[in-house]
């Protein structure tokens, strides 16, 4: 297939390397990796052998890169939704060893049908039912003609639990949205294997860019709504640390991981900016002005990086609107259909 001819080696990732800001803005290039010494240079002698590669810390986008992705055995359950041009199934399929659940909307007609799988906000695991979070993209897609798999995730609805118990540092989501393009894949239902993107939105819009980070090549296209930051430490310090109900897991990752002030190689190798020269899929990003969840400029600051890092990168931003998007979704989904019809054919 011709998707598997495109993905490009991910190795690089584990020399790539930039520091942040408490802002999220760069203090150096992030798409430029340190000069590797050669065997004969400062003052080596060429008969030394060349120092063995250090491994990635096992949390991090360069450990997920090397990972083995598992995505198959998509299972179709009941109908639980009916559109006016197609079909919503609950769903199963296998993710790192683990079966995960969502939800499936595939157009009436024979196909094979475009594809989308998306990759939904933070909603307390708790209380998330199947499906949540993207209800309308899923049905809009649906009725103009696109396969779409919601991913619920590990830990939520009827997934598997979450083995590490939260200290994976939501990489987990990552392999299972990986595993979701790879399971759509190997589906004998009508996708059209060579046309497939990715779809997230705010804590969703980060798992996105983690993706495309460490499966280059994977897809064709992505689209984020209202993304959190690129940068992981942005993300920590708006939401884990400061908040009393999460105030045991910040402990936990801080006892095993470190300040990011501590720790900065360890914060920067799970957040996607570091690795944004790997990307070679086109991105837009729509982001509101009035965000008070998600601020714009973490989508600026995120832009510019990508920019530099030669990514084909849109923004697109709606004077007043908030996280959710009310007034303008229509629009920006009427963007994202001229933009996914442009690079997936």
């Amino acid at each position: 297939m011709r998707w598997l001819r495109r993905i490009v080696p991910v190795v690089a990732l584990a020399s790539v390397a930039t520091g942040c800001s408490d802002a999220g803005e760069p203090d150096a290039d992030p798409t430029t990796a340190p000069p590797v010494p050669s065997a004969t240079s400062g003052g080596a002698s060429p008969s030394e052998e060349p120092a063995a590669a250090v491994p990635p810390h096992p949390v991090s986008l360069p450990a997920l890169a090397q990972t083995s992705f598992d995505g198959g055995r998509l299972r179709l359950g009941a109908e639980v939704a009916r559109g006016p041009r197609h079909r919503q199934y609950a769903v199963t399929y296998r993710s790192g060893g683990l079966t995960v659940s969502g939800r499936l909307a595939v157009p009436d007609g024979p196909g094979p049908f475009p594809a989308v799988v998306l990759a939904h906000g933070y909603i307390d695991p708790g209380v998330y039912v199947n499906g949540q979070g993207m209800t309308r993209e899923r049905a809009w897609f649906g009725d103009r003609g696109y396969v779409a798999l919601h991913v619920d995730y590990r830990g939520h609805a009827g997934s598997d639990a979450d083995p590490s118990g939260g200290l994976d540092m939501r990489l987990g989501y990552t392999e299972d949205v990986v595993n979701a393009v790879l399971a759509l894949r190997g589906w004998d239902g009508p996708v059209d294997d060579e046309r497939v993107a990715l779809v997230g939105r705010s804590m969703g819009g980060g798992v996105v860019y983690n993706a495309l980070a460490v499966r280059p090549g994977l897809v064709d296209a992505a689209v984020v709504f209202a993304p959190v930051s690129s940068d992981a430490v942005d993300n920590f310090e708006r939401w884990i640390r400061p908040d009393p109900a999460r105030d045991g897991a910040a402990r936990r990752i801080l006892r095993r991981y470190g300040e990011p002030a501590a720790a900065p190689s360890f914060w920067e190798g799970i957040s996607a900016r570091t690795y944004f020269g790997a990307v070679t899929e086109p991105v837009l990003i729509h982001h509101g002005t009035s965000d008070d969840s998600c601020p714009i400029r973490w989508s600026r600051a995120t832009a510019r990086l990508m920019e530099r890092a030669g990514v084909d990168v849109t923004m697109r931003t709606y004077p007043g609107e908030e996280h959710a998007f009310g007034p303008q979704w229509d629009l920006s989904m009427e963007r994202t259909g001229r933009f996914l019809a442009r690079h997936l054919g």
